[in-house]
Parts: structure tokens; sequence; C-alpha cells
């Protein structure tokens, strides 16, 4: 038999907790563990199956699951003020940044570095001396 193509189908976040995309996928998180406690929360082994990474647990979680901690009010509460604490910190305006360059406070910046790990859940992909000590 010849595959040609294979479809990957994720599951969808109910509205009330689609934020957990959009955090999953900002390294916000890194340094912000009590949002890693959610993903415990929704299931604890699929959790540790997916070596604690947000974004591959939310492609691996069942729809079902999903759909019952949206309407878990404990889940909510949690889930309700780690996403006001995210968005305090998207939306400050009293940064560093935005106070030494006022006038480019539409600017994007990129920060590139593959010296040091943000999180063990996310590969460093470094060569040089590393590899000549093993």
């Amino acid at each position: 038999m010849y595959v040609f193509n294979r479809i990957t189908v994720n599951p969808q976040l109910p509205k009330r907790i689609e934020k957990l995309s959009e955090i999953a996928n900002n390294l916000w998180w890194s340094w912000n563990t009590e949002f890693l406690r959610l993903f415990q929360k929704i299931d604890v082994d699929l959790w540790e199956q997916s070596s604690k990474n947000p974004v591959k647990f939310l492609k691996h979680v069942s729809q079902e699951r999903l759909e019952k901690v949206a309407k878990d009010i404990s889940f909510l509460k949690e889930y309700d003020k780690i996403v006001e604490n995210f968005e305090g910190y998207m939306n400050s305006k009293n940064t560093w940044f935005s106070n030494k360059y006022p006038e480019n406070k539409h600017d994007l910046i990129a920060y590139f570095s593959a010296e040091y790990g943000l999180d063990q859940t996310i590969p460093i992909y470094s060569g040089g001396l590393r590899d000549s000590f093993w």
C-alpha cells in the first residue's frame, strides 16, 4: 500500500479555555510554572508522557477531557488568574524598552541564542565543545 499524505487532527480548545494555546506557544510559561500546573490538572498521565511540553500536550489531549475541564469551576478559577497575569505581562506599558525607546513601541524583537536552556522541554541545538566532553 502506498501512502502519499497524512492528516493530523488536533483537538479544538473550547472557547472558554482557548488561551491555553496562545500561552503554550509563548515562552512566558517557562518562568511561570503555575501555568504548567493546569496541564497536570487536565491529564497528569498525558502531561508526563508529553515530557511536560505544553505544545505537544495540546496536540494529544482528548477532546472529551478539554470539554470537561472547560466546565470545572476550580480549574477555570486558576485558569482565569493565569490568563490575567499573562495578559498583564503582554500588555505592560512600563518596560525598560518602552521607557528607553518610546518611538519604537511597535517594533518586534526576537532573541536567538543556543547557549542556554530555557526549559527542559525545549532542546538546545548547540554543538561545539559540549560534544567533545562525552
